[in-house]
């Protein structure tokens, strides 16, 4: 087990009606803030109404920014940064899933920042001060609302960057099931194939002594993989609804990662794969990860056997373990089928012709590669790819 330090100092509100509490929780920062999300959803559903009930009840100006799409867009970032600066906005509240949150922790590391905020994407420039923001959680799926993250799109550049800091960890995050019982089977896998994508970036690991962080991902899965099928077939189920939201939020806000080094392999291809064909990334990373799975395995036969007995109850096989290995591929394949997504890069758009430019734009870690329970060169990207094709 590595040395570490956890820190996730979000608060986190779970429960029906919720979000009621956002103008005490957002009146303990300001009383000038900018709200932001994406479509017309929030005012179809109601909460919009709620949201801003809320808010004006604690006697809080509201300046509002929608807009955001599917790999939030640097444009609108941009957009955010001017707004905040000529009305002298200093927190920011997103409401909606984690492109929204996303794009408002964008905006946070820009007003502040005296250059183009894209330069920190870019790592040419130093994070420095950060608005603070909050958040009510709509799609659970990118653990973003209690993270230290911030993802998006340049499509000037048609690259994918994000920027980890603690600093940009939300001062709260208002976690509502009921919000989420009008997404999608299709919404709805997506955001399961994310989040449990976060859980297996981290459970493939380097380190070998890590049991307690083992099992706790390992539960983590076993709850979002049944859950999930429930939520798909019954999007009603509060109930399963409730465990996805929280699953979602402590899949990604880094304490399944306390002594180990997570891999990331698989998200910084897929990044790459989103900027160019746009597609969601909880779709294309279950494919990507599939791929990362049968292109590694055999160096790692005892891990992703582990994997198949412990979450998906495969019988090990002693005498040939990489049996058990594949086998444990081969369910979770069978799992991103059962709840009706692709397993193949060439039903969502991408086109062999865009390899080498995913792979040329993948960005790497030191030494040019990616990755950490194995360093993956970007003539492994395109096997990879080729795998995922």
């Amino acid at each position: 087990m590595n040395d570490f330090t956890f820190q996730c100092s979000t608060k986190i509100v779970f429960g029906r009606g919720a979000e009621r509490c956002v103008g005490e929780e957002t009146a303990r920062f300001s009383k000038n803030i900018l709200l932001h999300y994406g479509g017309g959803s929030i005012k179809r559903s109601g909460l919009y109404d709620r949201v801003m009930a809320s808010l004006a009840g604690q006697g809080i100006h509201v300046t509002e920014l929608g807009g955001v799409e599917p790999n939030p867009r640097l444009d609108l970032v941009y957009r955010g940064i001017e707004l905040c600066r000529e009305k002298n906005i200093d927190f920011i509240l997103a409401v909606g899933g984690g492109s929204v949150i996303d794009s408002a922790k964008a905006i946070a590391l820009g007003v502040k920042y005296p250059g183009d905020v894209w330069e920190l994407f870019a790592e040419t420039g130093t994070v420095g001060e950060v608005l603070p923001t909050g958040n009510i959680l709509t799609i659970p799926a990118s653990g973003t609302e209690a993270g230290n993250g911030t993802v998006v799109k340049n499509m000037a550049l048609g690259l994918k960057r994000n920027v980890n800091d603690q600093k940009l960890r939300p001062q709260f995050t208002i976690l509502n099931p009921e919000l989420t019982l009008s997404l999608s089977p299709l919404q709805t896998a997506c955001g399961v194939s994310d989040m449990l994508s976060h859980v297996l970036e981290r459970y493939f690991a380097p380190e070998k002594n890590v049991e307690y962080t083992d099992r706790l991902c390992e539960a983590t899965m076993k709850t979002i993989i049944h859950n999930g099928l429930r939520a798909v077939r019954d999007p009603g189920d509060c109930n399963a609804r409730a465990e996805l939201m929280w699953c979602g939020t402590v899949a990604h806000n880094d304490f399944l990662q306390t002594g180990r080094t997570p891999d990331f392999a698989s998200h910084k291809i897929d990044h790459e794969v989103n900027a160019v064909c746009d597609c969601t990334h909880g779709a294309s990373i279950a494919v990507l990860f599939l791929a990362w799975c049968r292109y590694v395995y055999t160096k790692h036969i005892d891990k992703f056997a582990q994997f198949a007995v412990r979450v998906f109850d495969a019988e090990m096989n002693f005498e040939n373990p990489a049996e058990t290995a594949r086998e444990g591929i081969a369910r979770l394949e069978r799992f991103y089928h059962d709840l009706g997504l692709s397993t193949r890069l060439r039903d969502l758009g991408v086109e062999k012709s865009d390899f080498a430019t995913i792979a040329k734009n993948c960005k790497t870690f030191a030494g040019d590669k990616v990755g950490n329970l194995e360093k993956i060169s970007r003539d492994d990207m395109l096997d990879i790819l080729e795998i995922a094709y």
